[in-house]
């Protein structure tokens, strides 16, 4: 069982910033990926931006070169970097740890209770 906890939502102003974290109660090395997705009012849950146990990193295109996700492996703490929000960035947003269990790499997932991010004036 893995344990996701969110911080770091709040109302902010168009343009402005936010910096999400997430803590994971396991050593984030030993996850597959770590993503952050979000969901609208009215809309599918949506990935937002991923970083795999190597590094690499994903992002969805109405994010990129606006948000950076990045982890600190020590503190078992995923973060994602949010700049020049946008009203339509409003969302819940959740943290998620995919992990691969068995032989056969079955894929698991762990969300956190989500939280919430509004960009308004």
């Amino acid at each position: 069982q893995v344990q996701l906890v969110e911080s770091g939502g709040g109302l902010v102003q168009p343009g402005g910033s936010l910096r999400l974290s997430c803590a994971a109660s396991i050593r984030i090395l030993s996850i597959n990926a770590m993503g952050w997705y979000r969901q609208a009012p009215g809309k599918q849950r949506e990935l937002v931006a991923a970083i795999t146990s190597g590094g690499m990193t994903n992002y969805a295109d109405s994010v990129k070169g606006r948000f950076t996700i990045s982890r600190d492996n020590a503190k078992n703490t995923v973060y994602l970097q949010m700049n020049s929000l946008k009203p339509e960035d409003t969302a819940v947003y959740y943290c998620n740890a995919d992990l691969r269990m068995g032989l056969a790499l079955r894929r698991v997932d762990y969300w956190g209770q989500g939280t919430q991010v509004t960009v308004s004036s």
